[in-house]
């Protein structure tokens, strides 16, 4: 989204963050409690190799780049999503209703 996308309110919200207008109200340790929570959910210390069609891979990588990131890392976003249960299958769901 672009500033020419917002809509007035957001406008003005955008401009009065960017004017310094906001201050956090979190203590410092909440602060140093999110932030390591933040590393320890993206530290990525396990490597894997998997093989796939060079379809499948040209088709994410195409993806990852409307999204504007590496095809890596939207793998990784795609199987953190579904392992977390934020992603599930439509397609499972269009044929049980």
């Amino acid at each position: 989204m672009n500033k020419q996308e917002l809509d007035q309110d957001e406008q003005a919200l955008l401009e009065a963050f960017e004017a310094g207008e906001f201050e956090s109200d979190l203590s410092n340790e909440r602060k140093a409690y999110l932030a390591d929570a933040a590393t320890a959910v993206f530290k990525k210390d396990q490597r894997i190799n998997i093989r796939i069609s060079s379809r499948d891979l040209a088709a994410l990588q195409r993806r990852a780049l409307e999204e504007g990131l590496p095809y890596q890392t939207l793998v990784a976003s795609v199987l953190y999503k579904y392992v977390s249960g934020s992603l599930r299958d439509v397609s499972a769901v269009k044929n049980t209703g």
